[in-house]
């Protein structure tokens, strides 16, 4: 398998797979909850995903994004 060394990584950081994995849970749970008929809790599975955006924008401005300068070149 050939290598691309011009490859701008598609979201191989910290902050994309931290983004990821933060908003997979949230779903995860959101389903959950919504089969179990818990209204409050499929909104707050909802509110742990905006969260999860949020913690992926901050870690990408703290340099641990793509190209970022803690990130691994």
């Amino acid at each position: 398998m050939s290598e691309n060394l011009n490859d701008p990584g598609h979201g191989d950081s910290v902050a994309s797979w931290t983004t990821v994995i933060i908003i997979m849970i949230a779903f995860a749970l959101g389903t959950l909850f919504f089969w179990f008929d818990q209204a409050a809790l499929v909104w707050a599975s909802a509110g742990l995903a905006v969260v999860g955006l949020i913690v992926g924008l901050a870690l990408k401005r703290m340099g641990y994004g793509v190209g970022g300068s803690k990130s691994k070149k």
